[in-house]
């Protein structure tokens, strides 16, 4: 008798898919998210200067810091006890979550932190700035008035590195290993350095993420909204907007690129037909190490988050999630996807309505983390 199992058909292969499960409303804007490994608890920084601790079950968010104009950064250091936020005010805070009080701060700078990262191995806290001021008749950034690139030790709040970069750089993101730390400029310009020795790795342009402006006002507009290392650190990944002649517009197609960070050469990017206009702001890769979502602002299109494949760069999933999405960050485990957000504010009955949101997607059709 044959074996019947043979002639059973073979299911077919599950396509990814991200399906929103929940939303949380925060009264202001969100624009930075970090994640407890299981999800269960989501920090939120805030555009109200707020640092928001967030029970993902219940949907209760309690204040746990604060900084004097918006909060930009959070980040969750290894073993979950300590909390580091940053803000336009130019500090990074250091946030017990036992006792839920501030242990420290240091003035990282004169201008704002645009991007706060910690590293995978619990040493490192960067945090980048900049402020666009012209140094040419064509609006090039002239020279910064601070290092704008700052590593502290994220146990002692020390400061261990310190380095210019043209500003303002928005973009800043540390290797697997914690070996190397990126940052990324307006300009399109990324450079990674050595953490143990303090030089420079590698640096490139990409004219590919920046605007120059003729149309309305003359100036640079774009550049390198988020950074992030494959997990397997061999790659680095940077996101944003494609040029414009009219920078104003809005309408620079949603792009991706990858590198080799060692040389800076372009390896792959967002591929034609498969992504609309808008700006893109957010990266995260999901745990299984072989898909990526960007998402972002929608100017004109289909979606401002999609699902990538990292190996062949295809658009697998993607849709209309609405609303600005500032970040994004998975679940250990895969299963869920975490995005912050920001929504229009509309006067109603005399009060003005919440405009922050926090998203919780299931996910569906990956694998989990090799």
């Amino acid at each position: 008798m044959a074996d019947q199992d043979s002639k059973s058909p073979t299911s077919p292969p599950v396509e990814p898919k991200l399906t929103k499960a929940k939303d949380i409303a925060l009264p202001s804007a969100v624009l930075a998210l970090e994640a407890t490994p299981d999800g269960s608890t989501l920090f939120a920084a805030c555009l109200d200067g707020s640092v928001q601790r967030v029970d993902t079950g219940s949907g209760k968010a309690v204040e746990i810091g604060r900084h004097g104009s918006y909060a930009s950064g959070v980040a969750l250091l290894p073993g979950g006890r300590r909390l580091v936020s940053s803000g336009y005010d130019g500090v990074v805070r250091w946030i017990d979550l036992e006792s839920g009080r501030e242990v420290r701060s240091v003035q990282a700078h004169r201008f704002w932190s645009w991007d706060l990262a910690g590293s995978p191995d619990g040493r490192w806290v960067a945090s980048v700035t900049g402020q666009y001021r012209a140094g040419s008749y064509r609006y090039d950034p002239a020279p910064g008035t601070e290092p704008s690139v700052r590593v502290y030790d994220a146990v002692s709040g020390a400061l261990r590195h310190s380095w210019d970069f043209r500003p303002p750089v928005q973009a800043v993101a540390f290797s697997p290993d914690g070996r190397q730390v990126a940052a990324g400029n307006l300009m399109g310009e990324v450079a990674v350095w050595d953490l143990e020795s303090g030089r420079i790795v590698s640096q490139w342009k990409t004219d590919d993420l920046t605007s120059w402006g003729i149309i309305k006002s003359h100036h640079f507009l774009g550049g390198v909204f988020a950074l992030e290392f494959t997990p397997d650190g061999q790659r680095l990944y940077a996101c944003g907007m494609g040029p414009m002649r009219d920078p104003m517009a809005g309408n620079g197609v949603q792009r991706w690129q990858s590198f080799d960070w060692r040389t800076g050469q372009k390896l792959d990017q967002t591929h034609e037909g498969e992504s609309g206009q808008g700006l893109m702001e957010a990266l995260a890769f999901h745990p299984d190490g072989k898909h990526f979502v960007m998402a972002g602002r929608l100017f004109q299109g289909t979606w401002n988050l999609a699902l990538f494949d990292a190996a062949t760069g295809r658009n697998r999933f993607s849709i209309d999630a609405h609303h600005r999405i500032t970040d994004a960050r998975f679940s250990a485990d895969g299963r869920r996807l975490f995005l912050a957000k920001a929504r229009q504010q509309e006067l109603k009955n005399g009060r003005w309505t919440d405009f922050g949101l926090l998203e919780i997607h299931t996910v569906t059709g990956l694998g989990t983390k090799t």
